[in-house]
């Protein structure tokens, strides 16, 4: 990975709608989202990947009135990711994830699976219990996923813009997510830059000495 290519370039603000994002490319991609870590593994999230035309009409018509400048953005991407996150964890969910592991072997040792369940347990309650934040603490999980998904794609040759400007409510209510347990966090638009709109002028940041405190 060239990390001085990537220091030094501008998110993507206009793809190029004449190219497509090779299956086997996007294919590599979404095994990698799918693998990346969430906290105690609750991996509190379902993925839309839009990779219609109508998949993409329906998303950007439904951003939401003050928000129609992303829709240019997602009808020319190649593709565009909706990243979910639920609402809360019912005790399906994490007896699912428990099921999973041991069918995975994750803890080979019987006795130690049954203390990491016991300990993600105690974990969660004091998410719902103590702190009352749990569905803020999945959405960050939700966006370390987007951060390391975003140096992946880098990685494969590809541009990838997070987006907030949306509205959850009018996404949620298109793809019927609510339905589901899940709201909708972010999306990720995936694809190419457009050659003649690429942003050249340099990168401003603050300086070293305003960002790091060596101790």
């Amino acid at each position: 990975m060239n990390l001085d290519k990537l220091m030094n370039k501008h998110l993507t603000r206009y793809f190029d709608p004449s190219k497509t994002i090779p299956e086997e490319t996007l294919q590599q991609l979404l095994r990698f989202l799918r693998s990346t870590p969430s906290s105690v593994n609750v991996q509190p999230n379902h993925f839309y990947v839009l990779a219609t035309p109508e998949g993409k009409e329906r998303l950007a018509n439904n951003l939401g009135e003050r928000f129609q400048d992303n829709a240019e953005k997602i009808l020319n991407a190649s593709h565009t990711i909706i990243l979910t996150t639920r609402a809360d964890v019912p005790d399906s969910h994490i007896e699912a994830v428990f099921t999973k592991e041991r069918a995975d072997g994750r803890f080979p040792d019987p006795s130690k699976q049954e203390l990491w369940e016991s300990m993600t347990r105690d974990f969660l309650n004091l998410r719902n219990y103590s702190y009352k934040d749990v569905n803020h603490w999945m959405e960050k999980q939700t966006y370390m996923a987007v951060g390391l998904t975003m140096m992946a794609a880098a990685e494969l040759g590809l541009e990838a813009t997070p987006l907030e400007g949306f509205d959850p409510t009018s996404v949620d209510k298109a793809f019927k997510i609510r339905e589901t347990g899940h709201s909708t966090t972010v999306l990720l638009a995936l694809g190419y830059p457009d050659p003649e709109r690429v942003y050249t002028s340099p990168i401003s940041r603050f300086d070293t000495d305003q960002l790091f405190t060596f101790i």
